[in-house]
């Protein structure tokens, strides 16, 4: 059966469902893949049905409108040919209703690519509690980012614990924070746990099923050919999101070699990169003794710092973990040198002063190596990787500003208090450090509160 007389025999089927059910919204409205011109609003509802985004730039206006006649539960809409840096409101539903959209339904386009405006990211990892731990940590960054909220937010891996299943993707990521994803773009690496449900090699399963990510280069970026690895741009920065779980480490490997070649051609001034296994620990996991730590360590790190990046960021160890400003550490914690450390200050502008970078992009200047990993739990280890300025047993995320030559990032307790802040700036050799951006939190006690 094919063409009209397939639609009208699904309809016929579904309809009848949908008359004897309440069609309601069960997962979201919550935003993927966004770009200074485009996003994808995603939602679930409880009956398949047609899809309908109506959204413009006046809250009590919404003229414009993309739909989708396919049948589903799992609805994915990509709004195009948006204006770069413009505030738009939404509402979902079908072609006769609205499902859901108020006030709070909200988001503002990225800048054009390669603009210096201020960009604010928030980093969560192994969130996937669905807990009070999970809770306390969001309400922290609640609090503050009120006056300033997040462009847009990383999840590190194990968002869903602890197999990644719907039912506890469902709990941990959509009803944990829901005012968050209407309103400001998600993009995540896959853990661990997040891959005993999915298979990335096929892009299937709860994790897959509930992302939309750029494979194919369309928010900037060398395209991956999956949701598992990919890049995006944001202003100046760019992103790249690596899969540490289940793609080959090796070099010459399909990931190593998009990674080179995505490196090769981004033009933008910030290089960030995440995922779930991180190089450099020595909490609940141990980057001298696992596998996934140390091939990360030795095979991926010499191709971003010849690339130029800046900010590394993983999870797995339930912990928080920062670096001085490092380069060419590729081997075991007792091999590590003073000559790896391009900065062995505290990178604090409160403290020994804001770790200094060449302007642009520059090979081997160095990084700094974060691990977000305590964002749903605190367990174990002996914290004392000599790479790190700071490690602590404690609940929080790190929020990081980035504005044309300054990044600034704090660990932002549960409880609200700063267990670390650091900053990297980038200039000329013998120029000045810009002021400390106002409000800036103060460096914390020698105890960590």
């Amino acid at each position: 059966m094919k063409g009209p007389l397939r639609l009208a025999a699904l309809i016929a089927v579904v309809l009848p469902a949908c008359r004897g059910s309440a069609l309601v919204v069960t997962r979201g409205p919550y935003l993927q893949s966004g770009t200074a011109t485009s996003i994808v609003v995603c939602w679930r509802t409880d009956v398949p049905t047609d899809s309908r985004v109506q959204f413009g730039t006046v809250p009590d206006a919404l003229t414009s409108s993309a739909s989708d006649v396919s049948l589903v539960r799992d609805h994915a809409v990509v709004l195009a040919g948006l204006k770069p840096a413009t505030a738009y409101w939404y509402r979902v539903g079908t072609a006769t209703a609205t499902l859901a959209g108020d006030a709070s339904h909200r988001f503002v386009t990225a800048p054009p690519p390669g603009a210096t405006a201020p960009l604010r990211f928030w980093v969560v990892g192994d969130s996937g509690t669905a807990d009070a731990n999970a809770v306390a940590v969001r309400a922290a960054f609640d609090q503050f980012s009120a006056g300033r909220p997040a462009d847009l937010w990383l999840m590190l891996g194990d968002d869903a614990y602890t197999s990644g299943t719907d039912g506890e993707f469902q709990k941990a990521v959509f009803e944990t924070y829901p005012l968050l994803l209407r309103a400001v773009t998600l993009w995540s690496a896959y853990g661990n746990h997040d891959s005993v449900s999915a298979v990335a090699s096929t892009g299937s399963g709860p994790y897959f099923d509930a992302f939309v990510f750029p494979k194919n280069g369309e928010a900037g970026g060398v395209p991956s050919g999956t949701e598992a690895y990919y890049a995006f741009d944001r202003g100046d920065v760019h992103f790249i999101a690596l899969d540490s779980t289940s793609a080959s480490r090796q070099p010459g490997s399909p990931m190593l070699t998009w990674l080179a070649e995505d490196l090769e051609r981004t033009s933008q001034g910030w290089i960030v990169a995440f995922w779930h296994h991180p190089p450099y620990t020595k909490g609940s996991h141990d980057s001298d003794a696992e596998t996934a730590l140390v091939e990360m360590r030795q095979n991926v790190l010499p191709v971003l710092e010849a690339g130029g990046v800046d900010l590394v960021l993983a999870g797995h160890s339930h912990s928080y973990e920062r670096s001085f400003l490092l380069d060419g550490h590729y081997g075991p914690s007792n091999t590590l040198t003073p000559r790896a450390m391009k900065d062995a200050g505290d990178g604090r502008p409160s403290g020994a002063g804001a770790y200094r970078k060449p302007p642009g992009r520059t090979p081997h200047a160095g990084a700094v190596y974060a691990v977000v990993g305590s964002s749903g739990l605190v367990s174990g280890g002996r914290l004392d990787h000599p790479a790190m300025v700071a490690s602590q047993k404690a609940l929080g995320s790190l929020v990081v500003d980035v504005g044309g030559d300054r990044l600034d990032a704090v660990f932002l307790r549960a409880t609200g208090a700063t267990g670390d802040s650091f900053s990297i700036v980038k200039s000329r050799v013998g120029t000045s450090v810009p002021a400390v951006p106002r409000p800036f939190p103060a460096a914390p006690r020698p105890d960590g509160s």
